[in-house]
C-alpha cells in the first residue's frame, strides 16, 4: 500500500495541532508528558514542531487526556481553516 503525500492543508492542520499540544504542556517537561501518554519524547517533540504533522489517532487520544485537553478541541484546532467537505 502506498501512502498519499499529504497536503498543504493537512501539513498545517499538524502544525496547528502540535502547537496546541505544546501550549498544553505549559510547563511540564517534554518527557514528563510523552512517557505519561506512552510515546517517546521524540516523537512527541516531532508532533510539537510540525515535523509529525499526522500522528496516529490513539496518540492523539493518550495526549489529550494526558493534557487534559477535550479531543473535540483537538479536533476543532485540526479542521481550523480546512476545506468544507461536501455532503456525501
Amino acid at each position: 500500500m502506498v501512502r498519499r503525500p499529504l497536503t498543504p492543508g493537512q501539513i498545517a492542520a499538524g502544525q496547528r495541532l502540535g502547537a496546541a499540544l505544546r501550549l498544553a504542556r505549559g510547563g511540564r517537561s517534554i518527557v514528563e508528558v510523552a512517557l505519561a501518554a506512552g510515546i517517546s519524547p521524540e516523537t512527541l517533540r516531532k508532533i510539537e514542531v510540525g515535523r509529525l504533522p499526522a500522528p496516529a489517532f490513539g496518540t492523539v487520544v493518550c495526549l489529550s487526556e494526558v493534557l487534559d485537553v477535550p479531543l473535540s478541541d483537538l479536533a476543532e484546532v485540526w479542521l481550523a481553516d480546512m476545506p468544507a467537505r461536501a455532503a456525501s
